[in-house]
């Protein structure tokens, strides 16, 4: 991949995205962005340009605007790739507004390939999520686990694309790489972009930092009745440059053609499970804050523990995380400390 790509981001204003958006500029691919901002603002274009030194083409509309979409293509000749993120991702709102969900993860996508397959463009990369394995039997977990009836909405819609993606790479010439990625927190070491909700967030990391800064009142944290050491629910979180440096190997992969299948997936992870007191020790360890939190009841959708086994994405994407627990809070509050200095 010595030539210079043009690759086209999705979602790109968004937290995974962006940092994306940076590892790809800094390899020397052209980047173009379609985004919303209905989860992310439009300084963060400014942001990456203030990284790398180049600002990425942007443009804000919904995916979901069929009519938008294809006058974008229209535009923009010659993409080599694809990664698509743009999609809502709330576990509890999927839960209480299925049809937002159902319609704007399901609808983006779909036009997405319709357009793809008009425009002759073959490689995309997915934005998948371990929400797909729903509770699993076994942990680790890996790519060859039974997926089980999702949890929510949002794990659904995710189960859902991953089924167009296989058929249409089955149906046409369309290759495709689905990544499923664990907990992703942290932030660029730059401190210029990080995860930046609007509203009340509903990432641990992010509450967290917020609470700690004064942004929120309390953390509360969703039951300590599970079947886990201390009570809480765990994770496997991992660290966000390192979930969009698997992306630049991923596309990579596809723009050599060295895919193995029409469709593969891989599982990113640290393939170490936290639990939310755990994150929470380790950010009071790495700030010097003590946290006020409140033990509250169970969250709908809610999933009790896992953790991935990202042995796959070793040997075929030659990729690991490589950031620990306290790298991962410490840059999440550097981040939140940088914001509020604004």
């Amino acid at each position: 991949m010595n030539k210079k790509n043009k690759i086209l981001i999705t979602g790109g204003a968004g937290y995974i995205g962006s940092h994306t958006v940076v590892e790809l500029q800094q390899k020397g691919h052209e980047v173009i962005i379609i985004d919303d901002l209905s989860n992310s603002n439009s300084s963060v274009i400014d942001a990456i340009e203030k990284i790398t030194g180049i600002k990425p083409a942007f443009y804000n509309f919904n995916l979901c605007d069929k009519k938008e979409l294809s006058t974008f293509f229209s535009k923009e000749k010659n993409i080599d790739a694809v990664i698509h993120f743009a999609a809502h991702k709330a576990v509890g709102e999927s839960v209480n507004e299925p049809l937002k969900y159902y319609h704007n993860n399901l609808s983006s996508l779909i036009n997405l390939l319709e357009e793809m397959k008009e425009n002759n463009v073959k490689k995309i990369v997915f934005s998948s999520s371990c929400a797909v394995y729903g509770e699993p039997d076994r942990l680790p977990v890996n790519e060859n686990a039974p997926l089980k009836k999702a949890t929510s909405p949002y794990g659904n819609t995710k189960q859902i694309n991953e089924d167009i993606l296989s058929d249409t790479a089955k149906a046409s010439n369309i290759r495709a790489i689905s990544l499923r990625y664990f907990n992703p927190i942290g932030a660029h070491h730059s401190q210029l972009i990080g995860e930046l909700p609007n509203g009340i967030p509903n990432n641990l990391a992010p509450f967290i930092t917020q609470t700690a800064i004064g942004k929120r009142e309390q953390l509360m944290v969703n039951g300590n009745d599970y079947n886990t050491p201390d009570g809480t629910c765990i994770r496997d979180y991992i660290h966000v440059v390192d979930i969009a440096k698997a992306h630049i190997i991923a596309i990579q992969r596809l723009l050599e053609n060295k895919n193995k299948s029409s469709f593969e997936i891989f599982n990113l992870g640290t393939g170490r499970g936290n639990s939310v007191l755990e994150v929470i020790k380790s950010f009071e360890k790495v700030s010097g804050k003590k946290l006020n939190y409140k033990i509250v009841g169970r969250r709908v959708g809610d999933i009790e523990k896992i953790y991935a086994d990202s042995t796959l994405a070793s040997v075929e994407l030659n990729w690991k995380a490589d950031k620990t627990m306290d790298d991962m809070m410490l840059s999440a509050w550097e981040w939140e400390v940088k914001l509020a200095e604004k």
